[in-house]
């Protein structure tokens, strides 16, 4: 084994082997809207489940060069955003968004996406996801040392799902026509693959 000790070394070489390691990592692509009423849409991978009861996901948005990104500023402003699960469709789209672009420019557009309207949040998701969830800020955190950018950590409480018809049977979800995609290291994605059973013991 190689022991490596992550003060000893840079931000960029502790990131390559988080970012290597830890996989797959499910992809949130969120948008939110900024004061000025722009559009903004994310992707994030630093992203899962925090509780079930009441449902919350959590999100680490890095900062750069000390300043919140616009996603993490203007769900602090508003407090209300949109999470959308990445699905093989629609990645190549969702992956537009993520090029830096002012304040005033919205993702959503530049990508072609298509806006939808909420039922519970003001802030608009996108027609392309097959799943999409309203989420109200249920707390954020600046996490991170003085001497690192560190982050902003979010966390939503879901008030709205919206799932496409022909996923949903019995409660669950059909992982499989879903195809969701995980992000990995570099510019890879990865789909489902194959799907295995164990048991859980009693």
């Amino acid at each position: 084994m190689i022991s490596i000790d992550p003060g000893a070394q840079s931000e960029r070489d502790n990131y390559k082997l988080l970012i290597g390691s830890i996989i797959p990592r499910p992809i949130a692509f969120v948008t939110t809207k900024s004061q000025d009423g722009v559009l903004n849409g994310a992707p994030f991978s630093y992203f899962n489940i925090v509780s079930s009861n009441p449902p919350m996901i959590s999100l680490s948005i890095q900062r750069s060069d000390g300043g919140l990104k616009d996603t993490a500023r203007n769900i602090r402003d508003l407090q209300e955003f949109v999470v959308h699960i990445v699905d093989e469709q629609n990645v190549r789209q969702v992956n537009e968004t993520a090029a830096k672009l002012p304040p005033d420019h919205s993702e959503i557009e530049i990508a072609g996406l298509t806006p939808v309207e909420s039922t519970k949040v003001s802030v608009p998701g996108v027609a392309e996801a097959k799943i999409r969830m309203e989420c109200v800020l249920e707390q954020a955190l600046e996490l991170g040392g003085k001497d690192s950018d560190g982050c902003d950590f979010i966390i939503g409480r879901i008030v709205q799902f919206h799932i496409q018809e022909d996923l949903y049977e019995n409660g669950r979800i059909d992982a499989r026509r879903l195809a969701a995609v995980s992000r990995l290291a570099g510019n890879h994605y990865a789909r489902i693959g194959d799907i295995f059973t164990i048991e859980r013991p009693q």
